[in-house]
């Protein structure tokens, strides 16, 4: 089985800043994509920044200049440093990895797998 495991979140002010990780644990024999979504009350989920295997990244419009996404593929860990937070970024922040992972029988396996979720409040 594989897990991922956030931290970071919290309340900040608005104009502050924090740092989400999330860490895959498990049979992992490789990462590919990592990304961060997050969902605030009664909207949908969105993505928020992506970083595939060569580093390449995407972004949503409103977090350009103020979100940086980075991972430490030897820890299979993605971060998301959050600046300038604004009122509006306050929602349930996920990361998602899509992942090849070991099986007990010594085959690989492609899986999509999500975080816990962790709520980031920015107070205004």
């Amino acid at each position: 089985q594989v897990q991922l495991v956030e931290s970071g979140g919290g309340l900040v002010q608005a104009g502050g800043s924090l740092r989400l990780s999330c860490k895959a644990s498990g049979s992992i024999f490789s990462v590919n994509y990592m990304g961060w979504y997050r969902q605030a009350p009664g909207k949908q989920r969105e993505m928020v920044e992506t970083i595939t295997g060569g580093g390449n990244t995407n972004y949503t419009d409103s977090v350009q200049r103020r979100f940086i996404i980075s991972r430490d593929n030897a820890k299979n860990t993605v971060h998301l440093q959050m600046n300038s937070l604004k009122p509006e970024d306050t929602a349930v922040y996920y990361c998602n990895f899509d992942l090849m992972m070991i099986t007990p029988s010594a085959r690989l396996e492609n899986l999509d797998v999500w975080g816990q979720g962790t709520q980031v409040t920015v107070s205004s």
